[in-house]
Order: C-alpha cells, then sequence, then structure tokens
C-alpha cells in the first residue's frame, strides 16, 4: 500500500498501542501533527516545555504500566528533552522518543535545527535508529518499542528525517493490529536456582530486599515473604510492591538511613534475597549498607547482580520468573508465624510515628502529618509524584502504599521539576486514580507552568507547593555539614498570582490544625476535574532518617584528618557566627 511517512508513523504508534504523545509541534513534524489528528487512539498532548514532555510520558508508564511516546523537534526539543529522557533510563522507564530530523533527501548543509542528533541521545537510550525509508520508518518505530519494553526497561530514540513525513511510500503493513511483544523474560538457570534454594532452606531468617524490578511480580514478592517469614525492605522505587501494612514490611531501605529498628531486625537475619534492585547510590544511602550474607541477587540485567555489592550468588533473570520457581520448590517448606518479629517491627513503626507526631502543633505543617492525612483523605489509589530533594525523602519515609505504581520519584538521575510533569501524565495514564504532587518550591520554578496543560486537558490534579524557601535538601547537607549555607535560598514568589494566572484553583495551608481542610478541600476541586495549587508552609526542622544517615556515612568515610577537618570547620563557624 502506499502512505505517507506521517500515516506510516502514525500506524506504528497504533499498532504498538502507544496512548500519548506529548511534544510541541515544530516545522519538520508539521505532518506528523496532522496525521495524528484523526488517530483515535494516540492523543496528542500539547506541553509548554519538553523537558515536561518526557517526564509525562515517564509518568504514565510508572503509573498504568503504558508506554508513551515524547514527539520532538530536531535540536531544541531534543535537548530540552535530555533530562527526563535520561530519568527514564536510569530509573528504567520504557519511552518512545520520536524525534524529527533534518530533510536528508535535499543535502543541504547548515539546515535549520541541524545537530548530531544520534550522539546526543546515545548515551540516554538503549538505542537509536534512522530509518530512511517508508518501510524501515513502520519496522523501526516497532522495532524501538519491542526494544524499550524488553529486558531492564528504558528510552529508545527514532530520528525521522522530515522528508520521510512528506512524501508517500510504497509499504507492506500487517493486517491484525497488534502490539509486537517484549523479549521473553529469561529464567533463572538451573545450578543458580539450585544454590539459592539451598542457601534459604538453611538461613534461619532471611532478609528479602526488593526493587521496582519485582513491581510486576508483586503477589509473588508476598508469597515467598510470607512462605519465608522475611521481612521485607525495598528500594524506593520498589515502594508498595508489598503492601506497607503487611506486619513484615520493614522499611523502603535499610542501613544507616534507616530509623534504629530497622537495623535491628536487619542484623538479625543471616543472608540477603535482594530481587530487582541494583544497590544504588540513593537507595543505599550512599552505600551507607551492609546487606547480610550470604547475598543471593537477581537481575534482568546482566551488568546488575554482584556489581556494587558481591554476590555470593549471582542470578540474571526476571524477577516474576524467578519468585515463581522459588515458590515452587519451597513450597513445602513455610515457616511458622514469627510472632516476635512481627512484634518488633510493628512497635517499631510505632515508634517513628509517636516521634514524629510529637511535632505537630508547631509552627508550619509538619510533613508526616500532611502526609498521613493527604493518604487518609484522597484514598488508598492515590498516586503521589514528588521531586528531587526532601520531598522525596520525607514521602518515601511516610507514605504507607498498598501497592506498586503510587509513588513516582525522581531517583538515580535525580531531576528537580519531575512532580509537576509526573503527575499530570500519571492522570492521563490512570484517570480514575487521584493525583497528588509534592513539588518543592525550587523545583516548581522549573516545570510548575506545566499546570496550563492541566486546565487545558482538565486534569483533576493537586498540587502541593512545600514552601521552605530553600532548597531544603541540599541547605540541610550544607547545614549539617559546613554551618553555612550558600546559593540555596530560593527567592520568594507568589503562588496565588501563579495560579492565577494559569486559571487553577488556589488554596493556602499555612498550620496543622488546616490540613484536613484544605487538603478536603483540594480533594473536592480535583473531584470536579479541575487541578488546584496548594501552597504550603512545611517544616522541615525535623531531617529524614536518610539525610541524618547519609551524612554521617559521607563523614565516616573520609579519613580521620579530614573528619577532624570537616568537624573542626563546622563547630568554628558555629561558635564564631
Amino acid at each position: 500500500m502506499k502512505l505517507s511517512g506521517a500515516a506510516i508513523a502514525v500506524r506504528a504508534l497504533e499498532d504498538e498501542r502507544v496512548p500519548f504523545a506529548f511534544g510541541i509541534p515544530g516545522t519538520h513534524n508539521l505532518e506528523l501533527y496532522d496525521a495524528l489528528a484523526p488517530s483515535r487512539s494516540v492523543q496528542t498532548v500539547l506541553v509548554t516545555d519538553e523537558q515536561s514532555a518526557s517526564f509525562m510520558a515517564d509518568g504514565v508508564w510508572r503509573a498504568s504500566g503504558r508506554m508513551a511516546c515524547v514527539n520532538l523537534v530536531p535540536g531544541a526539543g531534543l535537548t530540552h528533552a535530555l533530562s527526563g529522557i535520561g530519568e527514564a533510563l536510569l530509573d528504567n522507564v520504557p519511552m518512545l522518543v520520536l524525534g524529527c530530523g533534518i530533510r536528508r533527501d535535499s543535502h543541504r548543509a547548515f539546515q535549520l535545527h541541524d545537530v548530531d542528533q544520534a550522539a546526543l541521545a546515545a548515551p540516554l537510550t538503549k538505542a537509536t535508529f534512522l530509518p530512511l525509508t517508508g518501510q524501515e520508518l513502520y519496522d523501526q518505530i516497532r522495532e524501538a518499542c519491542r526494544i524499550a519494553r524488553s529486558g531492564a526497561p528504558g528510552p529508545v530514540f527514532v530520528e525521522v528525517p522530515a522528508n520521510l513525513y512528506l512524501f508517500v511510500h510504497e509499504v507492506t503493513l500487517p493486517k491484525a493490529r497488534a502490539r509486537a511483544d517484549a523479549l521473553l523474560p529469561a529464567a533463572p538457570e538451573e545450578p543458580f536456582m539450585n544454590r539459592a534454594v539451598d542457601i534459604l532452606r538453611r538461613a534461619r531468617r532471611p532478609l528479602l530486599y526488593v526493587g521496582a524490578g519485582a513491581a510486576g511480580a508483586a503477589d509473588q514478592v508476598r508469597r515467598v515473604a510470607e512462605l519465608l517469614e522475611a521481612p521485607v525492605a525495598t528500594t524506593f522505587q520498589g515502594k508498595g510492591i508489598l503492601p506497607e501494612d503487611h506486619p513484615l514490611f520493614l522499611w523502603p531501605g535499610f542501613g544507616a538511613a534507616a530509623p534504629p529498628f530497622v537495623r535491628e531486625v536487619v542484623a538479625s537475619c543471616d543472608a540477603t534475597l535482594a530481587v530487582g534492585c541494583r544497590f544504588g547510590e540513593v537507595a543505599t544511602g550512599s552505600y551507607g549498607l551492609e546487606p547480610p550474607r550470604p547475598l543471593i541477587h537477581v537481575d534482568i540485567d546482566r551488568d546488575v547482580p554482584g556489581r556494587n555489592y558481591k554476590a555470593d550468588v549471582a542470578v540474571l533473570a526476571d524477577a516474576g520468573a524467578f519468585l515463581r520457581v522459588l515458590l515452587d520448590r519451597l513450597s513445602g517448606d513455610a515457616r511458622a508465624e514469627d510472632a516476635e518479629l512481627r512484634s518488633r517491627i510493628g512497635a517499631g513503626h510505632t515508634r517513628v510515628w509517636d516521634a514524629w507526631v510529637e511535632d505537630v502543633g508547631g509552627e508550619g505543617v509538619t510533613p508526616p502529618h500532611l502526609l498521613r492525612a493527604a493518604q487518609r483523605i484522597f484514598g488508598p489509589d492515590t498516586v503521589f509524584t514528588t521531586d528531587s530533594g526532601n520531598g522525596t525523602f520525607l514521602a518515601a519515609e511516610c507514605l504507607r502504599l498498598e501497592g506498586p505504581g503510587r509513588f513516582l520519584a525522581p531517583v538515580d538521575y535525580s531531576c528537580m521539576g519531575y512532580a509537576v510533569p509526573a503527575a499530570l501524565g500519571a492522570k492521563l495514564g490512570r484517570p480514575e486514580a487521584p493525583v497528588v504532587a509534592l513539588a518543592g518550591d525550587g523545583a516548581f520554578l522549573m516545570t510548575g507552568l506545566e499546570l496550563l496543560t492541566a486546565v487545558h486537558e482538565e486534569l483533576g490534579v493537586a498540587v502541593l507547593v512545600l514552601r521552605d524557601h530553600e532548597l531544603a535538601q541540599i541547605a540541610q547537607f550544607q547545614a549539617v555539614a559546613m554551618n553555612r549555607k550558600v546559593a540555596s535560598r530560593v527567592h520568594d514568589y507568589d503562588v496565588r498570582g501563579l495560579a492565577a494566572g494559569m486559571g487553577v484553583d488556589f488554596l493556602e495551608l499555612a498550620s496543622d490544625d488546616q490540613v484536613e481542610e484544605a487538603l478536603a478541600e483540594a480533594e473536592r476541586i480535583t473531584r470536579e476535574g479541575r487541578p488546584v495549587l496548594v501552597d504550603v508552609a512545611i517544616d522541615y526542622s525535623r531531617k529524614t532518617y536518610f539525610t541524618q544517615g547519609v551524612v554521617k556515612t559521607n563523614l565516616h568515610r573520609l579519613p580521620l584528618k579530614d573528619q577532624m577537618r570537616f568537624v573542626g570547620r563546622a563547630l568554628k563557624r558555629k561558635v564564631t557566627g
């Protein structure tokens, strides 16, 4: 059949069941946007900045499991979007980056937006493609989507020369519009499986540590935990894989960046089963933990098992495939409930919350009180998005989630500006779910104007701007390590005025006694399909366990003379003012 390149690209997106194309149209892809207009399955979403486009596509996947498309003009469109593409790569989020390119048929130099886009995209994507014919355009978009979803997921870049969109091509397309399947998940090899089973049978109390790679196997994680009677810690991205009201749920992390009760329980364990996690710097609190030995490390990415912590058994396998085999092999070895363990975990959580609520009623809004109330008022299906910094770690520690896909945070690439556009993507991906963005006041300045998109698309999201007038996480590190804050003060700005300028409902939340009323009103507004901006006078005076642990870990890692120098400098500044 004969189709224009733009129609071919749309057909490929439809066949891959890509639900959204986020971007800003430009001269090079006008034909593509025209072809997208009549599509019944691919919705175009106009953004205010291409960085937000990639964050929105990220949010769609994390909240709904559907891969979205970032639709970019050459040059500036790609460079603007690279932050979100990098976040997707390091946080294993599949994404189709559909970039447009210069004309390849004119052979002219110095064309508009002409840069080496493949060279820019290659370090931040799993693969890059440059189709030169209509048939290659269809086939390579389909292949890019398959690669993005397969193995350790991530973004894939397809640069489409503008001339391909313009002209008609002879192509052969499949009759059935079925999405291309990802590569079959890797199954564990028998020798490694045998060693893992042997270790777990011998262990008196194994620790189960799970990351986002196990999100699709939440039921198997719970069953393995109960079968082994194993306490469960997660990475930040793994929050909710085991429901966090489960008596075996320990904490999002362990080691120096966790509360004392977590460290005590982990110290009582004599093996670790780590599944779908990488032991990355953020998740480990700057490598401030040591997993109980022996360590079984399972991941689908061959570069992961044993990379940061030497594995006694390194298993290359899909998390679900491994856990299903494990359940079958250990089905006759179920252990009785450990009442003492469950009691220690429950009492530990109670002590943490009792300490947190001691702060309620002071100056400003207490984070645990705010987040607990938000969960109760917006409901258990609420998706929370955060920004790089203190808001992420507070939410990770304070939220108690019932399932995966409810905590969307920029972790390993750690981009500021993530929360607002990711919330919009989450709401588009799961329109039935309440969505709350926890945006730092510094990060909000980067992408807060994306609420214009929320107004246009009628997305009922609540954006809580956590206002302490500082880049909170960095300011805390500076205060603790240096006793001086430099360039971390956020200039004051009028949140109410910004809301009015964008046509967004506005609420002010200045103290703990206003939390219930303000959040109830925010929830009512979002149910009516309108976004709302809430100016929260957040009280960050109590540091997170994460912040305290990271500072101690990094200080103690220094040579003694440098420890003394850092401590001495901070003390001197405190004394001299």
